[in-house]
């Protein structure tokens, strides 16, 4: 097992310790590597390749789906599947559980799409069958709790729907490899043999379902090499199972243990604030993380006075830091804890004109466009895939409307055949005018099928799209959103021309292309990679980046951490994990920023800082709390400035009415409340009254605006400075009038 903590250089480990095997005469063939996104597969495959040469092409290397999903390709048979079943993604999967709740007559709210679909998946992760799961008496009774009795039946509708489409999902790829291992031991013995060395990185994100399949085949040889950092183990929500890593030494008490403990990637402070915030959690493997790089700049935490100042701070240090140091714009990242946080940050970049990016917004591949073509290649070669049939069989418009589908799906159930056998036999089905439209589409996908076979991807391809009449549609659309359409099918188009042009691998049909596609993870799906633009994302999205200069917003209780985890120590420590992989994406300067006041739900609320925060070592720290704007001259933000400060009874950020507060925390050191401190009722509160807070002291109220029951109160307190405050819930004690 290989601890790698962040910046350690672990892609580097796994790349040479791949080749070494090689160089030392095992073959290529008996290495299996499983990564977690596929450019960081493509990144060890290219730097093997520049040290063995060709034979990494023979390494079965790639995501854990799209590894698995090629050995059930080879396998299918033995589980009831096509060779060529389709992979569902999440809007397919979406789809056809609308379907079955409009069919069960259930309503959709409470049973909401995206629960059921979670819930299908937490199932099936756990490797729990729908028949199981109709079974489980705990299952059913927090079902039966919430409401929700039908989950069951709505699970195997679906599982069964998927089977009889020869489709599996994505959690199917792992449950159905589980299945075939289990069901078939000469299956499970061929590819224990076969994969002598097992390599997986990041192993702390591993779930129950992938644990098990590296454990079964490994069982053979015991040859299995984990790279992982369990302080980078955020992605509990999907499944992922610390304890595989933490409790790896308990399935291999051979197990020899090596630890790479310095960070080339971040200066010595930015690890130091790392490692103080880390060292809180009591679920760890010990290591020393350390950096021989400069000192580096302390880490500046900035306060604002709300979600839309905040943002003008970070857009205002930004143009500073670029134009000072000479940057350019992508050496900056913005990371939050929710998608929402964004938009405070886009107004503000927006109005200094600075371009920037949101990753993990719509993907290529989630594009109507795309989708829809994709949908017409997915039928070619699976022609029973009701969800892609659903979605072509009237587009370009062929008169088929959403009745006669309705009427196709309803016949298929009903005499137990697919739908498109339904409609290849329309007459039987359908009245004369409507079996003629539906015939007609039926023969247009079996020409495809028979044309495609002696093409090439991009023959193939560029066939379907233009008998299909899809770039005919799409090219008569002269609006400007028309043209992006056109462009993105061409776009595509050209991906699927280099990719049957490729040398490094031998299969290179549409059918390949379409398994690739379907198995794209995120990091794969943006385009303009290169463009010189601030990059904004979420922490989650951050994991296996890094960037010269990061700024972390938002730490906020209730919002980092999230309200949500604060139930549980394990929740509370996943949050802790993420903060330490937002903090060390930052290689040169680290930015840390809240808010004292932000929007919910068009509320103004009070903030208090993070827990986080104070658990910095402060040594590491330099408080910007009462600091000028950086960018004074700034016309847009020198008005809004202008209107706040008149509210607010002065301008605090260029004005500073007290010094900075230097403490051992990040906080000031906590107010002792008076004896008998009971809050008092504040409906007659006036400005310039004194006041006391139970945690922030004493203070005098500045100003009040806003209407009863939502005044807000903006108060400064001698310990702490200004803050904003909703009478409501600020439980204050008036001290004298």
């Amino acid at each position: 097992m290989i601890v790698a903590g962040a910046g350690s250089g672990k892609t580097r480990v796994i790349t040479f310790r791949v080749a070494h095997l090689i160089r030392n005469g095992v073959d290529a063939f008996n290495i299996l590597v499983l990564t977690f996104t596929n450019k960081a597969a493509r990144e060890m495959r290219d730097r093997i390749t520049k040290i063995v040469g060709p034979d990494a092409k023979n390494i079965w290397m790639g995501t854990f789906h799209s590894v698995f999903a090629k050995l059930l390709r080879i396998e299918a048979d033995k589980i009831g599947y096509p060779s060529n079943f389709t992979i569902y993604d999440t809007d397919d999967s979406k789809s056809v559980l609308r379907a079955i709740l409009k069919e069960m007559n259930l309503d959709d709210k409470l049973y909401n799409v995206n629960f059921v679909l979670n819930r299908v998946s937490a199932a099936k992760n756990n490797l729990v069958s729908w028949m199981e799961y109709q079974k489980n008496e705990q299952i059913q009774a927090d079902d039966l709790s919430s409401g929700r009795g039908m989950l069951g039946t709505i699970y195997q509708n679906y599982a069964t729907r998927c089977y009889r489409a020869g489709a599996m999902d994505f959690d199917d790829l792992l449950y159905k490899t589980n299945e075939l291992l289990k069901l078939h031991p000469e299956v499970l013995n061929k590819y224990q043999h076969k994969f002598k060395y097992l390599m997986v990185d990041e192993y702390q994100d591993t779930n129950f379902s992938q644990y098990l399949i590296v454990k079964k085949l490994a069982a053979v040889n015991e040859n299995i090499c984990v790279v992982g950092d369990d302080a980078q183990s955020i992605y509990a929500f999907r499944g992922a199972n610390i304890q595989n890593i933490l409790n790896f030494e308990k399935d291999y008490p051979d197990l020899k243990v090596f630890k790479l403990e310095q960070n080339y990637r971040s200066t010595q402070n930015i690890v130091n604030v790392a490692n103080s915030i880390i060292a809180n959690n009591k679920e760890q493997l010990k290591k020393r993380v350390f950096s021989e790089k400069e000192t580096g700049d302390k880490i500046k935490v900035m306060r604002a006075f709300s979600d839309n100042e905040e943002g003008k701070m970070v857009a205002e240090a930004i143009m500073q830091e670029r134009s000072t140091k000479g940057l350019n714009w992508h050496d900056f990242a913005i990371l939050y804890r929710t998608n929402a946080q964004s938009r405070s940050m886009e107004e503000a970049l927006r109005k200094l004109g600075t371009p920037y990016k949101i990753y993990g917004g719509l993907s290529f591949y989630q594009r109507k466009e795309i989708k829809d073509l994709i949908a017409y290649f997915r039928l070619t070669f699976n022609p029973n895939d009701e969800e892609a049939l659903k979605r072509v069989i009237n587009y370009p418009r062929r008169g088929i409307g959403d009745t006669t589908v309705d009427h196709i799906i309803v016949s298929a159930d009903k005499n137990q055949v697919t739908p498109f056998e339904v409609i290849i036999n329309a007459s039987q089905y359908l009245d004369g005018r409507t079996a003629g439209k539906v015939s007609m589409f039926a023969t247009l996908i079996q020409s495809f099928q028979v044309i495609t076979k002696n093409l090439s991807a991009y023959e193939a391809a560029l066939h379907i799209a233009q008998h299909s009449g899809l770039l005919k549609d799409l090219y008569e659309d002269k609006s400007v959103e028309g043209l992006n359409r056109y462009e993105n099918i061409q776009e595509l188009l050209n991906g699927i021309k280099e990719f049957s042009e490729r040398e490094d691998i031998e299969e290179r049909g549409l059918d390949v292309f379409m398994q690739d596609v379907a198995l794209l993870t995120n990091d794969d799906n943006d385009k303009d990679k290169n463009a010189d633009t601030v990059s904004l994302m979420t922490i989650h999205s951050s994991k296996g980046l890094e960037f010269p200069q990061v700024y972390v917003v938002g730490l906020e209780e209730n919002l980092f951490p999230s309200q949500m985890s604060l139930n549980s120590r394990s929740d509370l420590e996943e949050e802790r994990r993420l903060f330490y992989v937002a903090t060390t994406r930052a290689e040169n300067k680290l930015t840390i920023s809240y808010a004292t006041s932000r929007f919910k739900f068009g509320t103004l609320i009070s903030c208090e800082p993070s827990r986080f925060l104070d658990e910095i070592d402060a040594q590491y720290l330099e408080l910007d709390f009462t600091a000028k704007p950086v960018s004074s001259n700034n016309p847009f933000f020198d008005d809004e400035r202008s209107a706040w400060s008149s509210k607010s009874g002065g301008d605090t950020f260029s004005k500073p009415k007290a010094p900075v507060v230097k403490t051992t925390s990040i906080l000031a050191k906590a107010h002792v409340p008076s004896a008998g401190f009971a809050p008092s009722d504040t409906s007659n509160l006036q400005v310039g009254m004194e006041v006391e807070h139970e945690r922030f002291g004493f203070g005098k109220v500045l100003s009040l605006e806003g209407n009863k029951p939502d005044i807000k109160a903006t108060i400064f307190f001698k310990e702490i400075g200004q803050k904003q405050l909703l009478l409501k819930f600020a439980k204050l004690r008036i001290v004298n009038n």
